[in-house]
């Protein structure tokens, strides 16, 4: 296992509370929930992509739309 390091922070009380409730119905810690919370951010944020689920309505608009796109950029 990992080294782990411990640290304290303040949190939105609905966002903990949610996080609480999640991390019980999937029957988890709460430190877990938050750690996949924060390595999905680093993931996301980190490649410099979109979600999947939006760069594929982009790209969809993108074929649908293009041209038009193109003249209104000029």
């Amino acid at each position: 296992m990992a080294d782990r390091i411990t640290f304290a922070a303040e949190f939105d009380p609905d966002l903990l509370d949610a996080a609480r409730a999640l991390a019980e119905r999937e029957g988890r810690d709460l430190g877990s929930v938050i750690e996949e919370a924060l390595a999905n951010l680093l993931k996301a944020r980190g490649t410099g992509k979109g979600r999947p689920h939006v760069m594929a309505a982009y790209e969809e608009s993108l074929k649908t739309f293009g041209p038009l796109y193109e003249r209104l950029a000029r």
